[in-house]
C-alpha cells in the first residue's frame, strides 16, 4: 500500500524539500520516491501545512534496567512523579514524536533485565550503552599492559554479548576505587590498588572502540561529577582522547568552575571552546529543569557525596555484581537555589555557544536533570530569547549575573532543532536510515501543529507514525502498537584472545562467560525485540584537526 502525507511542511535539513510544502510516501514502513501517477496512491492523509520531522530520538535516556526499577520504588509514594512504568514511557515519548530511545548504562550481568524492560516499552525502539572501565577483570588487565588486540577482543565482546550498540565508561577506575576508601579519583591520579588512572582507561577504551569502529564513539561519564573545578578534569578527560572521538555525556554536571559566588562557578565558555575547536568531540547536555526528579547513576561514589543533598531524605547506594555501583538520590531543584540556577544556566550556555549543532544533542539525562516530558520546554529555551531571558529573571540573583546568558542572543531555527533532536543523534549513533525524511529511511514521522510558543508546539505532536504505521492522529493514540526492535553492533573480534579475561570473570562472578551471552533467538523469541545491527561507521573516525563534514 502507497500511504500520502499530504502538505506536509518538510522540517529536515537532509531533505531536498526542506522548508516546502510537500508529499511525503511511503510503502512497506519505509519512505520512497513520488509515485509516477496520482493514482497509484491508496491512502492520503492531509497534515494542512503542519510542521512535520523525522521521529524524534534519544540518545541518553535513563527508561530500562536495575536502577531505574529501584528509582521507581523509591519515588513511589511521591506526588510529582518523573520515573514512569514501561508502557507510560512509550507513550509519553510517542506523544511528543519520538520513536528511538536509548538507555546508556547497561551492565554485563544484567542486560536480560534492560532489554526485558525497553521491550515492555511499547512505540519506541531501543538500544542500550554495555558500562565498561570499573571491572575487576578489566581494571587488572589494564595495569598489566593486556595489549590492544585482546582489548578489542573483550570491548567486541562485551557489546554483542549483551546485544548493545554502544561502550560507555562512568567514573573510569573511580567506582572501583572507592571500594578501596579512594573517595574520589582525578583523571591523573593513580588508583591505590591497581596503579592506573582515568586517562589510561579513557585512552585505552577510546582507541578499542575507533579500531573497531564501533558506530558511536566512547560515552563517557568524566570523573568528579558534580564537584566545584571539575571543568579542569574534565577537559583532561577530553584530552585523554588523544583525538580520537569522544562523546562527553550529560556535560553540564561536569562543567563548574571553582570561581565565583560559595566558590562554584560556571565552565561552559571553556567546555564550549575546546569543543568548538576539537571536532572529535560530541556531547549531550543534561539539563536541569527546576522541580522535583531523582539522579540515578551507576557513579556510586558521586551519588555517596550528593546523598546529604537528597530531597526527601532517603537514598540507595549498592554495588552490582562486584563490577559496577548504583546510586540513587531524590533532588528538588530550586529556582533561588544557587548551586541549581547555576546549573541551569550552564547546560543553555553550552546549548548556545556550541557552534555545531551536529554535535551537541538535547538531554536532561532522564531522571537525573529532569525528565525527558521537559523537552518542549528547553526547546522553548533555545528558539526564543525573550522567554530565556525572561526565565533569567526568576532564578537565584548570582546565578543570572554571572551567567553570559544575558549576552548570547542566539534563537535556534527549526532546522538546528530538527538537527540536534533526530538528525545529529541518527548520525553519531551510526543509524544511517533514521532522523530524516528522505526517500529510503524508515518512516518514522512527527507532525506539530504550530500552537501559541514553541512548548506547547512540541508538546503534544498531532500526528505520528512509526514505520509508516500510524500511532498518533490529530493528538489522540491510535491504538496500535508496531513491531519494535532493539539497535545492536556486531564487531568482529578473535575469540581466542578472550582468554585473557574468561577466569578472570568467573572467579569475580561465579559463572562462565558464556552465561552473559545474550543470543539473536534470545532477543527475538524471549524477550521478543529482535536485534537489529548497525554496521560499520557512517562517517570516517574524527581526528583532532581534520575537516569537519556533515556530507552525507
Amino acid at each position: 500500500m502507497l500511504f500520502e502525507l499530504a502538505r506536509a511542511r518538510i522540517v529536515d535539513p537532509t531533505h531536498d524539500r526542506n522548508g516546502e510544502i510537500a508529499s511525503l510516501f511511503i510503502r512497506d514502513g519505509r519512505f520512497v520516491s513520488p509515485p509516477s501517477h496520482a493514482a497509484d496512491v491508496d491512502q492520503t492523509l492531509d497534515l494542512h501545512g503542519a510542521l512535520t520531522m523525522a521521529g524524534g530520538i534519544d540518545i541518553h535516556t535513563h527508561i530500562g534496567g536495575g536502577k531505574v526499577n529501584l528509582a521507581r520504588m523509591l519515588m513511589a509514594d511521591m506526588p510529582e512523579q518523573t520515573v514512569w512504568p514501561t508502557v507510560q514511557t512509550g507513550r509519553r515519548y510517542c506523544q511528543m514524536g519520538y520513536t528511538t530511545c536509548f538507555e546508556p548504562a547497561m551492565l554485563l550481568s544484567s542486560a536480560r533485565h534492560t532489554h526485558l524492560e525497553l521491550a515492555d516499552t511499547p512505540y519506541i525502539d531501543t538500544g542500550a550503552y554495555v558500562v565498561l572501565g570499573n571491572e575487576n577483570w578489566l581494571l587488572e588487565a589494564l595495569s598489566q599492559g593486556c595489549d590492544d588486540h585482546a582489548l578489542q577482543a573483550f570491548v567486541a565482546w562485551s557489546v554483542r554479548a549483551s546485544q548493545g550498540l554502544a561502550v560507555k565508561v562512568v567514573n573510569p577506575g573511580g567506582i572501583h576505587a572507592f571500594k578501596f576508601d579512594q573517595r574520589m579519583l582525578d583523571v591523573d591520579e593513580r588508583h591505590a590498588k591497581l596503579g592506573i588512572t582515568p586517562r589510561d582507561i579513557v585512552r585505552r577504551l577510546s582507541a578499542a572502540v575507533d579500531e573497531l569502529q564501533l558506530p558511536h564513539p566512547l560515552h563517557v561519564h568524566a570523573s568528579n561529577l558534580g564537584v566545584a573545578g571539575n571543568i579542569a578534569s574534565t577537559l583532561a578527560t577530553l584530552a585523554a582522547a588523544e583525538g580520537r572521538r569522544l562523546h562527553l555525556t550529560h556535560a553540564q554536571f561536569n562543567c563548574y568552575s571553582a570561581e565565583g559566588p560559595y566558590g562554584m562557578g560556571s565552565g561552559a565558555e571553556s567546555l564550549a571552546k575546546y569543543v568548538n575547536t576539537h571536532p572529535n568531540i560530541s556531547l549531550d547536555v543534561g539539563q536541569v529543569i527546576f522541580g522535583q526528579t531523582v539522579t540515578v547513576s551507576a557513579d556510586a561514589a558521586a551519588q555517596y557525596r550528593n546523598r546529604v543533598h537528597a530531597r526527601p531524605r532517603r537514598w540507595i547506594v549498592n554495588d552490582v555484581e562486584c563490577q559496577a555501583g548504583c546510586g540513587l538520590v531524590p533532588m528538588r531543584y530550586e529556582d533561588q537555589q544557587y548551586v541549581h540556577s547555576l546549573q541551569w544556566t550552564i547546560g543553555l550556555e553550552l546549548m548556545l555557544l556550541v557552534e555545531d549543532p551536529w554535535r551537541i544533542f538535547l538531554t536532561t539525562d532522564h531522571p537525573n536533570g529532569g525528565p525527558f516530558t521537559s523537552y518542549p520546554h528547553l526547546i522553548r529555551l533555545l528558539m526564543e530569547r525573550s522567554f530565556r531571558k525572561s526565565m533569567l529573571e526568576t532564578i537565584h540573583p548570582e546565578a543570572a549575573a554571572n551567567s553570559v546568558l544575558r549576552e548570547l542572543d542566539r534563537e535556534y531555527t527549526l532546522d538546528e532543532i530538527a538537527i540536534v533532536t533526530r538528525a545529529a543523534p541518527a548520525r553519531i549513533l551510526g543509524l544511517h536510515d533514521r532522523g530524516t525524511l528522505r526517500s529510503g529511511a524508515v518512516a518514522d514521522v512527527a507532525a506539530y501543529r504550530v500552537g501559541k510558543d514553541w512548548e506547547s508546539t512540541f508538546t503534544q505532536a498531532a500526528f505520528v507514525a512509526k514505520r509508516g504505521v500510524e500511532l498518533i492522529r490529530d493528538g489522540q493514540l491510535s491504538g496500535h502498537e508496531p513491531d519494535c526492535e532493539t539497535l545492536t553492533a556486531t564487531p568482529e573480534f578473535d575469540t581466542g584472545l578472550l582468554k585473557n579475561f574468561g577466569p578472570a570473570m568467573q572467579q569475580s562472578l561465579r559463572m562462565p562467560i558464556g552465561a552473559l551471552e545474550i543470543g539473536e533467538n534470545e532477543m527475538a523469541d524471549l524477550i521478543r525485540r529482535p536485534a537489529t545491527s548497525v554496521t560499520g561507521l557512517r562517517y570516517p573516525p574524527y581526528r583532532a584537526g581534520a575537516e569537519d563534514s556533515h556530507a552525507d
